[in-house]
């Protein structure tokens, strides 16, 4: 799995998802996944029970743990997240880091210190999420097996699993989908297939609308040599601007759609999704009309105008069927909700499940000569689910301390949780950031009549989503789609900038759109 370019057998992969679909076959033949859901039922029952008490000025429920772990145990979480920034900028650590192996080692190596600190040293109760809240106190005795385990649980049964098999199922079904042409490389051309890239990825995900649509867009430009501000373009727009619209469209999204988002509520960032997307495509235009097509030289541009080929897609059936499966399977199957018009409630996993039978069903009825001719491997989405194996473990002590001294940051307007958001997701990945921030908001008083989302209040949670997914655009190491276009960019001949050059692009360019959105939006 860790070699760039070969597809290699599917075999073993469809192998191991018809085992975890007996497996749960057999789990709900003794109810497990049904006892999981009712549990969650009846906690919210007894959560709005408990704000019913709380109004009346009643203390009732739980209390929550108010000792986090010293600051020093952040360091794990820290040194994770530098190690994705600064190792792959290295010489000597860059093709080190580049496998994937040794990715799931260094976070596997600071996820274990994380939990051994729970295990020998932390003294106080801690809060445990998974499968419903409670609280779960110090061992009195040898190890604290019980809280290691409930933080364990927290990172990874409550958000690991249902984030990276989102992530996996949109990227494995996108890519037996094919969408090949040598269009004429006009500006206009360039401008349209970096639009419909926007707005696809809010609704096949970041990386899903990339993977589709570069390599026609390389192969359309691949007469012209003024090329590299056109995929820098794409970044900015299909890999992070575009995707604001559903949870699945970005990964922070989805994080704050597992912390109780509701699934259509993104769609009230269309007006700054719609400004700002739409600025970055009327720059691309006149930068690329005004600038850069008339330097190309004629005989490029008389090669472009005779070397065309229509657009052709390939792979739609069925995977456009079972991409649409995965969205309503993220908007319908969530345990904390019972179906619209019905009174079931969703076993716990079934959405999981249902999306990994629809890659399942992807990777038999599919056409493998299509992922062939997609140069279509696993190696990204190994890459993300080894480093985010331990960012869920190594971020659990730094979202306990936020839950105690967030109040304390002084962050109290939109526009600061823009710019901490939005500057963290620039340099670290947008994802975990944005749970920090949204963990943060939920810890604010908020002002009588302000509307809450989630335990957020609402003006700030659109500029936690707006700061996490547009900045993810800023550098290279904001997003993960960022990489995966500039390596298959490069791999067809694009001498993308470096990493400061890219920022070039990004303050220059996008940072002063951001920057009037915050006045205009926030």
């Amino acid at each position: 799995m860790d070699n760039h370019h070969a597809h290699g057998s599917d075999q073993p992969l469809l192998a191991a998802i018809i085992v975890v679909l007996l497996a749960y076959a057999l789990a709900a033949g003794f109810g497990w996944p049904q006892l999981g859901a009712q549990m969650i039922g009846e906690a919210e029952h007894d959560q709005a029970h408990e704000v019913e008490h709380e109004i009346a000025g009643e203390d009732f429920g739980l209390d929550v743990a108010r000792q986090p772990p010293p600051y020093w145990m952040v360091a794990p979480f820290v040194l994770l997240l530098g190690a994705i920034a600064v190792l792959p900028l290295i010489p000597a650590t860059e093709h080190w880091w580049d496998n994937n192996k040794n990715r799931f080692i260094v976070a596997l190596a600071l996820g274990v210190l994380t939990l051994l600190y729970y295990l020998f040293l932390h003294q106080h109760p801690i809060d445990g999420h998974w499968p419903v809240h409670h609280i779960v106190e110090r061992s009195a005795e040898g190890p604290n097996w019980g809280q290691t385990l409930t933080v364990l649980a927290n990172g990874i049964l409550n958000e690991y699993i249902p984030f990276i098999l989102l992530l996996f199922s949109l990227y494995t079904i996108s890519g037996g989908i094919r969408i090949a042409g040598d269009l004429k490389a006009h500006p206009l051309t360039n401008t349209a297939i970096i639009a419909i890239g926007g707005v696809l990825a809010s609704f096949v995900g970041t990386t899903g609308a990339a993977m589709l649509l570069i390599r026609v867009l390389l192969e359309t430009n691949r007469e012209r040599k003024h090329v590299v501000h056109t995929v820098v373009f794409f970044i900015f727009v299909v890999c992070n601007c575009g995707g604001c619209l559903l949870p699945i469209g970005d990964p922070p999204l989805f994080l704050g759609y597992l912390r109780g988002v509701p699934f259509l509520w993104t769609f009230a960032l269309w007006a700054p999704w719609l400004f700002v997307n739409c600025l970055l495509l009327a720059v691309y235009l006149a930068i690329d009309l005004l600038w850069h097509y008339p330097k190309e030289l004629p005989l490029d541009v008389a090669l472009d105008e005779t070397r065309v080929s229509g657009v052709r897609i390939s792979g739609l059936w069925p995977n456009a069927v079972l991409l649409l499966g995965v969205v309503l399977a993220v908007g319908l199957l969530d345990p904390h909700k019972v179906i619209p018009g019905t009174d079931f409630r969703p076993w716990m996993y079934m959405r999981e499940i249902v999306q990994l039978a629809m890659v399942a069903l992807s990777l038999v009825l599919g056409r493998q000569a299509i992922r062939r001719e997609n140069n279509f491997n696993y190696h990204a989405i190994v890459e993300v689910a080894a480093l985010f194996s331990g960012i869920f473990i190594c971020m659990q002590p730094a979202l306990q301390i936020l839950g105690v001294e967030g109040p304390s940051l002084g962050l109290d307007t939109p526009m600061a949780f823009f710019w901490s958001t939005g500057s963290l997701s620039s340099v670290l990945d947008n994802a975990p950031t944005y749970v920090v921030f949204f963990e943060t908001a939920q810890t604010l008083n908020a002002p009588e009549g302000v509307t809450l989302v989630a335990g957020v209040q609402e003006n700030l949670l659109v500029a936690i989503s707006l700061g996490a997914v547009f900045m993810g655009a800023m550098t290279y190491i904001g997003n993960g789609p960022n990489f995966m276009v500039k390596a298959i960019a490069e791999k067809s001949g694009v001498k993308m900038p470096s990493f400061f050059g890219y920022m070039a692009y990004s303050c220059l360019i996008l940072l002063p759109i951001l920057v009037l959105t915050t006045f205009i939006f926030l």
